[in-house]
Parts: C-alpha cells; structure tokens; sequence
C-alpha cells in the first residue's frame, strides 16, 4: 500500500512551481497527441484503477470508520473505484470510435414536450440494459441547439482544438474519493488539458493511489498530484503559469478565490464584475437537494420502497455528499405524509450511526438543530451524528436557514406546500425549490404510477422536468444515478454569474463529449427488484459493489452471474 499522506502534509513552494513548469511544458504535446496515444493512456489509466481499487477501499474504510467486511463499505467500492473504472472504461472506449469513425456514437434523439433536442444516453451498453431494467436517462439541450448543432459540436476539442495547450488546476473534493479522478480524467479527454490535482486535506491518503494507478500520465508529465491547504490551493490560482481551474467543494471557498476574503473590498469588486482572479473556473459546489413527493394513492409497498430510497440518499457516505437528500417537499392535506415520514424514519434507524468525519460536521449540526421544537433524532454513537428528521418548517419563512445552508451532515428537513392536488402541488414545489432553495445541482421527484396515468399529471410532470432548474432531476431515484452513470453530464444548471455561484459552472464526465447541455432526467421505476445497493436494508451491498467494480474493471459479462447472485441475497 502506498505510504500515506498525514492531512497536514504540504507539497513545498518550490515543488509547487517545479510541478507547474513541468506540465506547462508537456502541455502542447498533449494538446496535439494523436487519439492513438490518447487511448493507450486512457486505458493504462484505467488498468491502473483496477490495480489499487481493493486497497483505495481498504483505506477510504479505515479514514471513515467503516467495516471494510460490512455492507456499508459497499459506498466507497461505488463512490470510489467503480465511478473511476466506468468513467475511464467510458473515455477509453469514446476516443476509440472517435478514431475509428470520426465521432462518438449517442443514442436516439428525441423531443422535450417544450421542442428542446433531448438525447438518450444511459442506458449506455447490454450490461446497463441488464443490470438496469427500466432505467433511462436523457440529456436535454438548450433551447438553441439544433440537430446540425448538436453533431458538429460533439467531442469540440477533437474537431477543431480551441488551444495549443493549457494547464488546469483542480481542486480536489475532501468527501467523495472517485471526484478528482474523475474530474481531471474529464479535462483531460473530454478538454485537452494537462492537470495539476491538488489533493483535499481530508482525502489527501487517496493522492498516493491515484499516483501509482495513473503513473503513466504523471511519468509524461500530463499530471501531477501535489498536497495542501487553502494556502497551497491560492497560491496555485494565482500561479502565473495555471490557465485555468476546476473545483469541487464549497460556494464560500469558491468566492475566496475569485472574489477575495469578505469584505468591503470584495463587495466593491462584486458590484463592479472585477473579480480577483480573471482566470476560467468551472466549479460543482453542492446543494440543498430536494425531493418532491407527488400526492396520490401510494400502496404500501411503493411508498416503503420510496421512503429507504430517500433514506439511503441520506445515509451514503455519512450525508457528507453534495446530491445527499436534504429537503423533503410534501404536499399539505396529503393524508399519507405522516405515514411517508414514519417509514423514513424507519429505515434511517437501519443504518448504523456513521463517524461524523468530515471537519466541521458537528457545527453546522448544531447551527441548524439548536432550538428546534419537531426533531426527530435516530441512532447514537460515539464520535457519531444521529440521523435527524426536522419537519413541519414553514415554506414562507423567508429567514429559514435549512433553505439557504447546505447541512453537509445528517440532516434531513421537510417541508409542505400546495395542495393534495398532484398538478397544483407540482406547481407550487418546482416554483418553491427553484426559488427558494439554495443550489443548482440535483433534485428528485417522487410519483406514483397510479398518479402519473392521469393525462394532466402527466403534462404537469412534463412541465416540472422541463421547469426545475437544476442540472440532473432524478424521477423515482436519486440523482447520484447521475453523478455515477459517466455517459450523464454532471454539474449545475447553466447561467449562474461568478456573483451568486450557487452550484457552479460547467460539466464534468459527459463521456460522450455533448456540448450545449441544459440538464439530465434520470427516470427510474417506481418499484424495482432487486433492491439498490445504497438501501440500508441492503444485506450484501459491500458484495454487490465488489463485483460491480470487477465488471467495470475489465471482467464485463463474466461478472454478471457472482453479481446477480449477491444481488439477489441484498
């Protein structure tokens, strides 16, 4: 196992810059690398995530406190090396066809009911269509992109290089460990781009493995991986020889760099449009993620297997994840709400208490529990958070801090609005999370089949895909279906000013290279067998995991029947 890195370590300045140099001067090589040699990278990356993906496991387990032998290890094989292998198996086999046929094939276009292009990406191949029945997901474009568009700007940086050569530094998320290898392989193939990662001080024990899995990219010097802080990270924005960034993590830390400490001066700067730093950054800076729960008839079983879904959005990773649930939507007068939250809660109490590792967890837990009268509070441990349900806040609070603060713990809020009418309680819940919450990035929307077979629901449903401003909506499953798919573009809804950041800019994964993307629209049935490995119920999702890497690391169908089984033991 490579030597771990203690979170204090910093890469020294002088390393800092001898680092830059060396990728300033590999980056017009790598700008005009034939796809040939582009693909051998690719794939010796890929190799090489297979290589550490058992002990990248073993360490993010013992930095969480996890039982690498417990079904809840099964988060970081699914965060950690399965998103990396299926996002490199995914570029690896795009620049194939781009070499072999002059552009990467996508599938069926279609229509959005408002006359936008949408385009079917997942599923993206017969193990998806196997491993995933019923599931799909469409891209679907912004209003002017057309069909002649859409196929002349796929793949942009193959067609018609818009630089010679330039150096992105990126900013490495501290909570999930697949995000910045994930990121700085999507500006390397999708934009051409040679990476300086600098690890997150609270996963800086994962830089060492993505060192020895992606050596041959370091070894050309197409990549380096340093170490540090917040000082490390502005002294690199601000290096003269960085083009450009990319971070995961914060809105907060974001203006720190762009607009500087706040402050009068920063304000001044702001109100002008003179940011500090007038470098390109792209950015995915979290969310407070809603999830709309349509009113109708929900029978017992739907309405159980909704509620674990909403529960294990919120117990993954210990809900230190930027697309966790955090704002449960119900509908007033829907007479199933208490019975909705009752099962919730009943499956939240299926997850262990999880350690609250992530810096300053037990804070905000406080800022936003303190002095309320309806917590609901499950499971206790040391050093650990319970997970809690606060209910019943007012939707025309307009101080409410739960709309406006992204928990980043173990919180999950709700809410009612509207009315038990599934197309006014659409209405009035897109416009209260587009208006309302704070962030951009994923949103879920939960409906039964029973309801959905009115016409005018259906046309409301429509209007609420097409209305809700964030960047993945997730229909009857959590959006992370998104964040994990790699053929889904990921990041926030477009348009938002370096002023009010909410959820960042740009799009990372998209391995089939789309440009002109608006948002994605997970749809997924609203009962499935068998069960999602990120339930808590799940009894063997550290298995299922395992396999599902084995089957992107390079076992493909070989996998499937060990995987079906332990699926099927879940």
């Amino acid at each position: 196992m490579p030597a771990a890195v203690p979170p204090s370590y910093a890469t020294e300045p002088r390393d800092l810059d001898a680092a830059v140099q060396r990728l300033r001067a590999a980056a017009p090589e790598f700008a005009e690398m034939p796809l040939a040699e582009r693909i051998a990278l690719a794939h010796a990356m890929h190799r090489g995530a297979a290589r550490v993906a058992e002990r990248l496991v073993r360490a993010s387990c013992a930095a969480k406190g996890v039982p690498f032998d417990s079904p809840q290890a099964g988060e970081e094989w699914l965060s950690g090396p399965y998103v990396i292998a299926r996002v490199l198996r995914q570029l690896a086999r795009a620049l194939t066809l781009l070499e072999r046929n002059g552009n990467i094939p996508i599938g069926r276009l279609g229509e959005t009911p408002d006359g936008r292009l949408a385009v079917r990406v997942f599923p993206g191949n017969r193990l998806d269509h196997l491993l995933f029945p019923g599931v799909h997901a469409d891209v679907h474009l912004q209003p002017d992109v057309t069909v002649e568009q859409l196929h002349a700007t796929r793949a942009s940086f193959y067609r018609s290089p818009p630089h010679g050569g330039r150096v992105c530094l990126v900013l490495g998320a501290g909570n999930v460990n697949s995000i910045p290898p994930t990121d700085l392989a999507s500006k390397l193939f999708n934009e051409g781009k040679v990476c300086l990662l600098k690890m997150n001080p609270v996963n800086a024990y994962v830089g060492p493995f993505i060192e020895e899995a992606f050596a041959d990219a370091i070894e050309r010097g197409f990549l380096a991986v340093v170490y540090g802080g917040a000082e490390e990270g502005a002294y690199l924005a601000r290096h003269p020889g960085i083009d450009e960034l990319h971070i995961t993590g914060s809105d907060r830390t974001h203006d720190l760099l762009v607009w500087g400490p706040p402050g009068p001066e920063r304000a001044e700067r702001m109100a002008r449009g003179a940011p500090l730093l007038a470098k390109p950054i792209t950015s995915e800076l979290g969310n407070v993620s809603p999830v709309l729960v349509v009113p109708g008839d929900w029978d017992a079983r739907t309405l159980a297997f909704q509620a674990e879904d909403v529960a294990g959005m919120v117990t993954h990773n210990a809900s230190f994840n930027c697309n966790a649930a955090k704002m449960l939507v119900t509908a007033r007068g829907w007479r199933q709400r208490d019975a909705f939250l009752a099962e919730v809660e009943r499956f939240l109490a299926l997850a262990p208490a999880r350690s609250a590792w992530y810096p300053g967890a037990f804070e905000r837990y406080r800022a936003l529990t303190e002095g309320r009268p309806s917590l609901r509070q499950i499971g206790e441990g040391e050093g650990a958070l319970p997970w809690t349900l606060v209910v019943g806040l007012d939707p025309g609070h307009a101080e409410e801090p739960a709309f406006r603060t992204e928990p980043f713990c173990s919180i999950l809020s709700e809410t009612s609005v509207g009315s038990d009418d599934p197309v006014d309680f659409l209405a009035r819940a897109v416009a209260f999370a587009n208006e309302r919450l704070w962030g951009t990035l994923s949103a879920q929307l939960l409906i039964h089949p029973r309801t959905l077979a009115d016409p005018a629901v259906r046309r409301a449903l429509d209007g609420a895909l097409r209305d809700l401003r964030y960047g993945t909506v997730a229909v009857n499953c959590w959006a992370g279906y998104g964040f994990a798919a790699g053929t889904t573009p990921w990041g926030a809804y477009p348009g938002a000013p370096l002023t009010d950041i909410q959820s960042g800019r740009g799009f990372v994964h998209n391995t089939l290279m789309l440009e002109g993307v608006e948002k994605t629209v997970f749809r997924y049935p609203a009962i499935a067998f068998p069960k999602p490995p990120h339930f808590p119920s799940h009894r063997t999702a550290n298995e299922v995991a395992r396999r599902l890497v084995e089957l992107e690391a390079g076992r493909g169908w070989r996998a499937v029947p060990g995987l079906l089984a332990a699926a099927l033991r879940g």
